[in-house]
Protein backbone atom coordinates (compact mmCIF):
# COMPACT_ATOMS: atom_id res chain seq x y z
CA UNK A 1 0.00 0.00 0.00
CA UNK A 2 1.07 3.61 -0.81
CA UNK A 3 2.29 5.99 1.56
CA UNK A 4 0.59 9.94 1.06
CA UNK A 5 3.27 11.97 2.98
CA UNK A 6 2.94 15.76 2.69
CA UNK A 7 6.05 18.37 2.27
CA UNK A 8 5.63 21.69 2.57
CA UNK A 9 7.60 24.77 3.89
CA UNK A 10 6.82 26.58 6.95
CA UNK A 11 7.35 29.89 7.86
CA UNK A 12 8.77 30.31 11.55
CA UNK A 13 4.89 31.77 12.45
CA UNK A 14 3.58 29.00 10.94
CA UNK A 15 2.10 29.92 7.46
CA UNK A 16 2.67 27.74 4.23
CA UNK A 17 2.13 30.95 1.86
CA UNK A 18 1.94 34.66 2.13
CA UNK A 19 -0.60 36.96 2.64
CA UNK A 20 -1.01 36.99 -1.25
CA UNK A 21 -0.98 33.36 -1.53
CA UNK A 22 2.77 32.94 -2.49
CA UNK A 23 5.33 30.40 -1.29
CA UNK A 24 8.27 32.00 -2.72
CA UNK A 25 9.54 32.85 0.98
CA UNK A 26 10.48 29.06 0.74
CA UNK A 27 13.57 29.71 -1.73
CA UNK A 28 16.48 31.22 0.98
CA UNK A 29 18.74 33.39 -0.56
CA UNK A 30 21.55 31.93 1.56
CA UNK A 31 23.86 29.59 -0.29
CA UNK A 32 23.73 25.97 1.06
CA UNK A 33 25.69 22.95 -0.37
CA UNK A 34 23.97 20.66 2.21
CA UNK A 35 20.12 21.86 1.61
CA UNK A 36 20.68 21.83 -2.10
CA UNK A 37 21.83 18.13 -2.14
CA UNK A 38 19.24 17.39 0.11
CA UNK A 39 16.20 18.73 -2.74
CA UNK A 40 17.57 17.37 -5.21
CA UNK A 41 17.59 14.27 -4.07
CA UNK A 42 14.30 14.79 -2.64
CA UNK A 43 13.34 15.39 -6.00
CA UNK A 44 15.12 11.98 -7.31
CA UNK A 45 13.09 10.16 -4.79
CA UNK A 46 10.41 9.30 -7.34
CA UNK A 47 6.94 8.90 -6.24
CA UNK A 48 3.59 10.47 -7.72
CA UNK A 49 3.36 14.31 -6.93
CA UNK A 50 -0.51 15.63 -5.59
CA UNK A 51 -1.80 19.03 -6.19
CA UNK A 52 -4.87 21.23 -5.66
CA UNK A 53 -5.35 23.62 -8.76
CA UNK A 54 -3.40 26.60 -6.99
CA UNK A 55 -0.62 24.64 -6.67
CA UNK A 56 -0.74 23.57 -9.70
CA UNK A 57 -0.83 26.97 -11.50
CA UNK A 58 2.23 27.67 -9.12
CA UNK A 59 4.20 24.88 -10.48
CA UNK A 60 3.36 25.18 -14.00
CA UNK A 61 4.53 28.56 -14.19
CA UNK A 62 7.99 27.77 -13.32
CA UNK A 63 9.41 23.73 -13.54
CA UNK A 64 8.39 23.49 -17.10
CA UNK A 65 10.54 26.52 -18.12
CA UNK A 66 14.26 27.39 -19.05
CA UNK A 67 14.82 29.46 -16.12
CA UNK A 68 14.21 26.14 -14.03
CA UNK A 69 15.92 24.02 -15.92
CA UNK A 70 19.30 26.40 -15.76
CA UNK A 71 18.73 27.05 -12.19
CA UNK A 72 17.90 23.67 -10.49
CA UNK A 73 18.06 21.23 -13.73
CA UNK A 74 17.74 17.83 -11.31
CA UNK A 75 14.50 19.02 -10.16
CA UNK A 76 13.19 20.64 -12.78
CA UNK A 77 13.70 17.31 -14.98
CA UNK A 78 11.97 15.14 -11.85
CA UNK A 79 9.14 17.81 -11.84
CA UNK A 80 8.05 18.10 -15.23
CA UNK A 81 8.46 13.81 -16.11
CA UNK A 82 6.91 12.49 -12.41
CA UNK A 83 3.50 11.11 -12.51
CA UNK A 84 1.39 14.13 -11.29
CA UNK A 85 -2.71 14.33 -10.63
CA UNK A 86 -4.06 18.08 -9.86
CA UNK A 87 -7.25 17.96 -8.13
CA UNK A 88 -9.92 20.40 -9.08
CA UNK A 89 -13.86 21.29 -9.58
CA UNK A 90 -12.86 24.28 -12.13
CA UNK A 91 -9.72 23.29 -14.03
CA UNK A 92 -11.02 22.28 -17.76
CA UNK A 93 -7.19 20.34 -18.30
CA UNK A 94 -4.33 19.49 -17.15
CA UNK A 95 -1.23 20.41 -19.94
CA UNK A 96 2.05 20.00 -17.55
CA UNK A 97 3.49 16.70 -19.13
CA UNK A 98 2.30 13.33 -16.86
CA UNK A 99 -0.65 15.15 -15.29
CA UNK A 100 -4.15 13.41 -14.69
CA UNK A 101 -6.80 15.93 -13.83
CA UNK A 102 -9.22 14.33 -11.52
CA UNK A 103 -12.61 16.25 -10.41
CA UNK A 104 -13.95 13.47 -8.29
CA UNK A 105 -14.18 12.93 -4.42
CA UNK A 106 -11.00 13.88 -3.25
CA UNK A 107 -10.93 11.25 -0.01
CA UNK A 108 -12.54 8.88 -2.09
CA UNK A 109 -9.83 9.57 -5.00
CA UNK A 110 -6.88 9.08 -2.55
CA UNK A 111 -8.23 6.00 -0.94
CA UNK A 112 -8.48 4.06 -4.21
CA UNK A 113 -4.49 5.60 -5.12
CA UNK A 114 -3.57 4.69 -1.52
CA UNK A 115 -4.79 1.40 -2.87
CA UNK A 116 -2.37 0.99 -5.66
CA UNK A 117 0.94 -0.63 -5.87
CA UNK A 118 3.24 1.84 -6.49
CA UNK A 119 6.11 4.93 -5.53
CA UNK A 120 4.38 6.39 -2.32
CA UNK A 121 2.13 9.71 -3.12
CA UNK A 122 3.28 13.43 -2.31
CA UNK A 123 1.69 16.67 -1.77
CA UNK A 124 3.19 19.78 -1.99
CA UNK A 125 1.80 23.12 -1.03
CA UNK A 126 -1.98 22.18 -1.65
CA UNK A 127 -3.25 23.52 1.99
CA UNK A 128 -6.72 22.97 1.34
CA UNK A 129 -6.30 18.94 0.22
CA UNK A 130 -3.57 18.75 2.88
CA UNK A 131 -6.59 19.62 5.52
CA UNK A 132 -9.37 18.06 3.65
CA UNK A 133 -7.03 14.67 3.93
CA UNK A 134 -5.88 15.25 7.10
CA UNK A 135 -9.62 15.05 9.11
CA UNK A 136 -10.16 11.83 7.10
CA UNK A 137 -6.51 10.65 8.56
CA UNK A 138 -5.03 9.95 4.80
CA UNK A 139 -1.74 11.01 5.60
CA UNK A 140 1.32 8.75 6.41
CA UNK A 141 3.83 11.43 6.91
CA UNK A 142 4.17 15.31 7.55
CA UNK A 143 7.51 16.59 6.05
CA UNK A 144 7.63 20.42 7.10
CA UNK A 145 10.31 22.62 6.29
CA UNK A 146 10.57 25.38 8.92
CA UNK A 147 11.97 28.42 7.16
CA UNK A 148 14.45 31.48 9.35
CA UNK A 149 11.48 33.88 8.54
CA UNK A 150 8.12 35.54 9.90
CA UNK A 151 5.67 36.91 7.47
CA UNK A 152 2.72 38.34 9.76
CA UNK A 153 0.13 37.11 7.69
CA UNK A 154 -0.45 34.13 5.48
CA UNK A 155 -2.25 30.84 5.48
CA UNK A 156 -1.60 27.80 7.61
CA UNK A 157 -1.34 24.50 5.87
CA UNK A 158 -4.64 23.08 8.23
CA UNK A 159 -7.26 26.10 7.78
CA UNK A 160 -10.31 24.60 8.18
CA UNK A 161 -9.90 21.21 9.99
CA UNK A 162 -12.33 20.59 12.44
CA UNK A 163 -10.91 18.33 15.21
CA UNK A 164 -7.53 18.44 16.39
CA UNK A 165 -4.39 16.70 15.12
CA UNK A 166 -1.75 15.38 17.19
CA UNK A 167 1.40 14.68 15.98
CA UNK A 168 4.49 12.46 16.67
CA UNK A 169 7.65 13.24 15.89
CA UNK A 170 9.75 11.17 13.50
CA UNK A 171 13.09 12.99 12.85
CA UNK A 172 14.64 16.52 12.40
CA UNK A 173 17.47 17.70 10.22
CA UNK A 174 19.09 21.68 10.31
CA UNK A 175 20.43 23.03 7.77
CA UNK A 176 22.88 25.72 6.98
CA UNK A 177 20.88 27.72 5.58
CA UNK A 178 18.61 27.83 8.97
CA UNK A 179 16.03 25.71 7.54
CA UNK A 180 15.20 22.85 9.61
CA UNK A 181 13.34 19.49 8.19
CA UNK A 182 10.81 18.28 10.87
CA UNK A 183 9.31 15.00 10.15
CA UNK A 184 6.17 14.01 11.66
CA UNK A 185 3.62 10.83 11.94
CA UNK A 186 -0.10 11.22 13.14
CA UNK A 187 -0.92 9.46 16.23
CA UNK A 188 -3.35 6.87 16.10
Amino acid sequence: MRKLIVFNHMSLDGYFTDAQGNMNFAQNAIPDAEWDAFVAGNASSGGLLLFGRITYELMIRFWPTPVAAEQMPDVAERMNNLPKVVFSRTLKEATWNNTKLVKGDLAGEIRKMKKESGEDMVIFGSGSIVSQVAQEGLIDEYQIVVDPVALGKGRTMFDGIQEKLTMKLKNTRTFGNGNVLLGYEPMA
